[in-house]
């Protein structure tokens, strides 16, 4: 089995996209400290110490797709986990004159970038003889709330396309699986209201290395059973209609 785990022979190798801030940092961070080999792929230019290799890239182009699994495989000779982490927000108005174009924008990343990492990686992960695949979902993608119908909608989408990837590879020893992060402390939610956490049952936001520490698990033999599942992560707010206030 080759999925993440730091106490084998030979450190594993792991792509993460978004891994210049939030949750895809602190994912970096959590597979460094682990003893893991990282190819790190941003938007922004990326300075990270450590066993990593870097590239700058859109993860909605399907050749920086395929340059970041190359990148692994040229610079640490295999791929053992991917986490497609990178996301976009800023739904407009349905009416708006650029709902549309910003909605293209959203499903391009959230969920088409997806999508294309998992076809680049998929023959990297045979070639090492199987791994793991995590995708950085949503709450968002379970419930909806009033002015994100393009985030809601790309979120729920990648959901059942991690789903369907799950059974398209099992057979090749490939685990595909999402997390569902709730109210994070990244870019996305800059700006929101501090009252926000008030709805959420733990009272708080969560901070990117509690999504990280999911994500970690997901990649690792601890979860050799399980794939095609979304791990909810969201401090309880997803268990509750949220008609009622206590």
């Amino acid at each position: 089995m080759t999925d993440l785990d730091p106490t084998a022979a030979g450190a594993r190798v792991v792509l993460v996209t978004g891994a210049a801030s939030g949750i895809g940092r602190a994912t970096v961070d959590l597979l460094l400290a682990r003893g893991s080999r990282v190819v790190a792929v941003d938007l922004d230019e990326l300075a990270i110490e450590g066993e990593v290799v870097a590239l700058a890239g859109d993860v909605a182009d399907e050749e920086t797709n395929r340059a970041a699994v190359a990148l692994a495989v040229e610079a640490f000779g295999r791929l053992d986990g991917v986490v497609l982490n990178a996301g976009a927000g800023g739904t407009l108005p349905w009416e708006d004159p650029g709902a549309v174009a910003a909605a293209e924008r959203i499903f391009a990343v959230n969920l088409h970038g997806p999508m294309l990492g998992i076809r680049a990686a998929v023959p990297a992960l045979r070639q090492a003889g199987g791994g793991a695949i995590v995708v950085t979902a949503s709450v968002a993608g379970l419930r909806a709330d009033p002015g994100t119908w393009a985030y809601n909608a790309s979120k729920s989408a990648v959901i059942n396309l991690v789903r369907a990837a799950a059974l398209d590879y099992a057979a090749a020893g490939i685990r595909v699986n999402a997390i569902a992060p709730g109210l994070t402390r990244t870019r996305i939610i800059e700006g929101a209201d501090p009252l926000l956490a008030e709805r959420v049952p733990l009272g708080r936001f969560a901070e990117p290395g509690e999504q990280a520490e999911p994500i970690g698990f997901l990649l690792s033999p601890a979860a050799s059973y399980i794939t095609g599942t979304t791990l909810v992560v969201d401090g309880g707010l997803d268990a509750g209609l949220g008609l009622l206030r206590t």
